[in-house]
């Protein structure tokens, strides 16, 4: 076993500038298995943000900073600030139990997009010309994301859009109210600033005038198809053929992709005063405020489970109430009822108690027989997901059972050249999951088209004390202001306020900086228990031997109160709240703190 005193395989060693001591550039597996293990947040993040570094930005007011090091990840700080779904506060330590409330972390993504200063310059890493060129299909945030780390490699990227602007779902699929378009066009503009080429209102397809994939793929070295999931997904309903476009069944029936995009098209568009939505996703939500706004008065959302089990951020539910939109779970709609006009007068639902777990961690909904019940309504809205078109291929392309495209460990599809990512790839996500993804398969095109990869090692700065108070622990979570609700009538004003400097330095401060790492080196070490009894959690242990596994993290800790056994002093990350107290009691100065993360060098 390799204790946690020994010195680290580097790659590079360099004089901290501060003074602090030597930074030093590991691609020992056990060092990048410790960033993977023990930054929860970071793991969590699709794009791999480097949650704690922004933070800490924030807290000592660097803002412009704070959103540099966003951007390296996620391209998009200010839209993503405003409507990720937040993975990583689902794995932040500070919500674990018998610590609080998570930290705010999107909320401080976005205070770094808005209170950085006015005159701020973006900076970036560039690498030098390929002479590649790279066609990306859709301006949706994974072609975007893709497009702007492929044009920093040094890459010619030309993005084609079919719409008469870049976004995708984010310009076309979300209201104003949540997302605001002046900070989408100003990210956006920055993402593809460096060079990229955008042609918007060019379809690719096989359609009439549109640009062949086979094109394509003779006037570029790549192609990456990122065209997400444009359809919606079908609502099986009684006496209805499957598959059939219930819109053109029943006038009153809409599909919530179609909706909000024909909104943001610029189309006028009406709801009746009873508004019905199924589903139970952010569309779904996003729909039944915009109904809302319509001037829909008694709006609904019905789910197959209940609210406890969708996937939507507690605070986007609670906002959808505050404007009051009821929700009713456990039903399934199962048949329309109709005037003899054929216009829409209630959905009939089965009712639903709740069952087993599915594969995806998502609850079962079991309906219960003879428990039909018809619901009025005047407009009914289908929000319960979308798929991936491959009908704009003018080439065979080798899919999934669900028609998702299939891609190889290379990123490549089964025709040579051709790549995809994001949803067109996974199925519909969420927009940091196709930034994410996009990122990863940019990453593999960059290899492909060079035959070599920039690799990533982890960076470990000496750091002089604790930089975090224990009195941080008990500052309560910021909560996001708000407009008043008698000011959400417009589709256009948008709701979240954002944390001011004070609110922002705040939340900040509750962060635990997992990204410090404290180590106790055994020969130096007296054994005085001094840091053990010190500890306000059961974070420092006595080991004789610790599992290691494949990928470099930790596994099981073998305990041990034999000091003649001890084969080092270990700091359990899982416990440790880096509070610092074992630092500042140790009389010999046997302990050390490195901030750890990981950076990208050129192979």
């Amino acid at each position: 076993m390799r204790g946690e005193h020994e010195s680290l395989t580097t790659l590079t060693s360099s004089q901290d500038p501060s003074g602090q001591g030597v930074i030093h550039y590991s691609d020992d597996p056990r060092d990048a298995g410790w960033v993977r293990q023990n930054i929860p947040c970071q793991t969590a993040c699709p794009a791999g943000t480097n949650v704690p570094a922004y933070i800490r930005a924030i807290a000592e007011g660097r803002h412009g900073q704070a959103y540099e090091i966003n951007r390296e990840a996620n391209v998009l700080p200010g839209v993503l600030g405003r409507i990720c779904s937040r993975p990583c506060e689902s794995a932040c330590r500070h919500g674990w139990s018998g610590n609080g409330d998570p930290v705010g972390i999107c909320h401080l993504k976005r205070s770094a997009a808005d209170i950085k200063d006015a005159s701020h310059r973006i900076t970036e890493r560039l690498y030098a010309p390929t002479g590649k060129k790279v066609a990306v299909v859709g301006a949706g945030p994974a072609g975007v994301a893709a497009a702007h780390d492929l044009s920093l490699l040094g890459h010619d990227v030309v993005i084609f859009e079919r719409e008469e602007r870049p976004g995708g779902m984010l310009r076309y699929g979300i209201p104003e109210f949540r997302l605001p378009r002046n900070m989408l066009d100003i990210e956006l503009h920055n993402a593809l600033r460096l060079g990229v080429q955008l042609r918007t209102g060019t379809a690719v397809g096989a359609g009439k005038g549109a640009v062949r994939v086979s094109t394509l793929l003779a006037d570029f070295d790549a192609v990456l198809l990122a065209t997400g999931c444009m359809a919606p997904t079908a609502l099986p309903l009684r006496g209805i053929p499957d598959g059939e476009n219930l819109s053109r069944h029943c006038q009153d029936v809409e599909y919530g992709l179609d909706f909000l995009m024909e909104i943001h098209r610029g189309q006028n568009k009406r709801v009746g005063r009873r508004v019905a939505v199924v589903g139970a996703g952010f569309t779904a939500l996003d729909c039944a405020r915009v109904a809302r706004r319509l001037g829909g008065q008694e709006v609904t959302i019905h789910l197959r489970t209940s609210e406890e089990y969708i996937p939507v951020t507690s605070e986007e539910l609670f906002e959808t109430k505050r404007e009051g939109i009821r929700i009713k779970g456990l039903r399934t709609p199962v048949g329309l009822r109709t005037d003899e006009n054929g216009r829409l007068t209630g959905v009939e639902f089965v009712q639903n108690r709740l069952g087993g777990w599915r594969e995806n961690g998502r609850r079962l909904a079991t309906p219960i027989e003879g428990s039909e019940f018809v619901e009025p309504c005047d407009t009914l809205i289908i929000a319960i997901g979308q798929r991936t078109v491959n009908d704009f291929l003018d080439m065979r392309v080798e899919v999934n059972r669900s028609g998702n495209v299939r891609v190889a460990e290379n990123g490549m599809t089964s025709v040579h050249g051709l790549f995809a990512a994001g949803d067109y790839v996974g199925g519909a996500s969420t927009a940091i999951e196709a930034i994410g993804h996009a990122r990863q398969i940019a990453d593999k095109i960059d290899t492909w088209l060079v035959g070599r990869k920039r690799r990533q090692v982890v960076r470990m700065e000496p750091v002089a004390a604790p930089p975090r108070e224990p009195a941080h622990d008990f500052i309560p979570r910021q909560h996001m202001p708000t407009i008043p609700l008698q000011d959400r009538q417009q589709l256009t004003r948008e709701v979240e306020c954002g944390y001011n400097r004070d609110l922002a330095g705040e939340e900040a401060k509750r962060c635990y900086l997992c990204d410090l790492r404290y180590q106790i080196d055994v020969n130096r070490c007296i054994y005085c228990r001094a840091c053990i009894e010190v500890a306000p959690r059961n974070c420092i242990k006595l080991v004789s031997d610790v599992e290691m596994k494949a990928d470099g993290t930790h596994g099981t800790l073998q305990e041990t109160k034999e000091w003649q056994r001890v084969a080092a002093i270990w700091i359990d990350n899982n416990e440790c709240i880096r509070c610092g107290a074992c630092f500042k009691v140790c009389p010999v100065r046997c302990i050390s703190i490195t901030r750890n993360h990981f950076v990208t060098v050129d192979g």
